[in-house]
């Protein structure tokens, strides 16, 4: 077990402290974990969430065919038409980055959203900071809504046999979906205070045009199949992968039959972040190792031994504990590593395991918004601002994510622990 222990904080020092190195940390572990018998060569294909990743793979091509058909961006100008001011628009991005991050990968949301907002500013000669961060910001926060929304909830989903009604409604009772929505909407006001000086008025006339529907008609088809699977009992565990892998096949044919060559599927193809895809395949090797070793169990024993019996302050140092924790570190490595131990000190307490499963993403998710390194989203959102020739300062960024992450967080945190306690 201490060459397991070794190993394993070895990894995550590294994740830390060498971001661009994490896959090859993740994948150089597992690789390790094998040939010192940790990990049992022949239990690898089992360990690895094949249904995960052919989700994620799926999502992500479909998404690029979404971002080049230009459907964000009219959405965007019909929003900018029925905006008033600079305030008004900003939280009508916030909402809308919020929405969609709901259902595609909040880096690409990001990536959609930010560059309008840029535009904007540009032509009012203002900073496009505030509205950009808060764009970010938002994005970040809704991605847990739904099993699709980011690679964190898609984790969950396979840990705990979640499928895509799962997160609106289980176990006869509201999910995930209603705490994230919660905590959104109390951001509302924040943001309402924040910009309550932004009253430039916006003139603006819609340019963007959808190239092509086929995308937006797959995107819905996805969501609409993966609604329907969530009843059919008894299915195979890779359901939910073929849904999204399948679709993605079926857009990459149908647009080179349209466009008479494959120029916009190996775009597609090549748009797919195969680094993630590495650092989940090695995170879900290590995850293995690290337990059949007992380590998970050591952590839960740890976390039991700071919240004793108190199921109350158990979730409490849960959420935040997790807030803090995906502050500074990316949330998948640490989501990753905390699900299997969440469910050890669910088995050991007789705590339903919703309670914390939830409280985890909640803190987790939303945590990422107090620093601009907490999250990818944010770190998108920062990376646009610099080329246009403005770096974000971590004072700038605080005073709209520590707002945002406090409301959420304690909305969200509050009406969890009402519904599932």
């Amino acid at each position: 077990m201490k060459i397991a222990i070794i190993l394993f904080v070895l990894m995550y020092v590294l994740i830390i402290f060498l971001p661009k190195y994490r896959m090859a940390a993740a994948l150089g572990t597992a690789v390790l974990f094998m040939i010192l018998g940790i990990l049992p060569v022949s239990a690898a294909p089992g360990a690895v969430n094949w249904n995960a990743l052919m989700m994620m793979s799926g999502t992500m091509v479909i998404v690029d065919y979404f971002i080049g058909s230009g459907m964000p961006a009219k959405i965007a100008d019909v929003l900018l038409e029925k905006s008033g001011n600079v305030r008004t628009v900003t939280i009508y991005m916030s909402l809308f980055a919020g929405l969609i991050s709901a259902f595609i990968d909040n880096v690409a949301t990001v990536l959609i959203v930010a560059p309008v907002a840029v535009a904007i500013c540009r032509e009012l000669k203002i900073s496009p900071v505030p509205m950009v961060l808060s764009i970010a910001v938002s994005s970040n926060l809704q991605g847990a809504a739904t099993l699709v929304g980011d690679t964190t909830s898609i984790m969950l989903g396979a840990f705990a046999n979640m499928d895509f009604m799962d997160f609106f409604w289980m176990n006869g009772r509201p999910g995930i979906f209603f705490a994230v929505e919660f905590g959104a909407l109390l951001t509302i006001p924040v943001m309402f205070f924040l910009f309550r000086n932004d009253t430039e008025k916006i003139t603006h006339v819609g340019k963007a045009k959808v190239k092509t529907m086929l995308p937006t008609i797959l995107l819905l088809l996805m969501i609409a199949l993966l609604i329907t699977a969530s009843f059919i009992p008894n299915k195979p565990g890779i359901t939910n992968g073929m849904i999204c892998i399948g679709l993605a096949i079926v857009m990459i044919i149908a647009d080179a039959v349209r466009m008479k060559n494959l120029e916009n599927g190996w775009h597609a193809i090549g748009s797919v972040d195969y680094q993630t895809l590495l650092l989940l395949l090695g995170l879900f090797l290590v995850i293995e190792g690290v337990t059949q070793a007992g380590v998970i169990d050591l952590l839960a024993d740890l976390i039991i031994s700071v919240g004793g019996n108190n199921k109350f302050l158990l979730y409490t140092v849960i959420v935040w504990g997790s807030v803090l924790i995906s502050a500074f570190i990316d949330n998948i490595p640490y989501v990753a590593t905390m699900l299997p131990v969440l469910s050890g000190i669910a088995a050991r307490t007789g705590i339903e395991p919703c309670l914390l499963f939830f409280g985890l993403m909640t803190g987790a998710t939303l945590g990422g918004n107090i620093t601009p390194i907490g999250a990818s989203a944010n770190i998108t959102g920062v990376g646009i601002l610099r080329k246009e020739g403005h770096e974000v300062s971590f004072g700038q960024f605080a005073r709209i994510g520590i707002p945002f992450t406090f409301v959420a967080v304690m909305g969200g945190y509050l009406l969890i622990w009402a519904i599932w306690s």
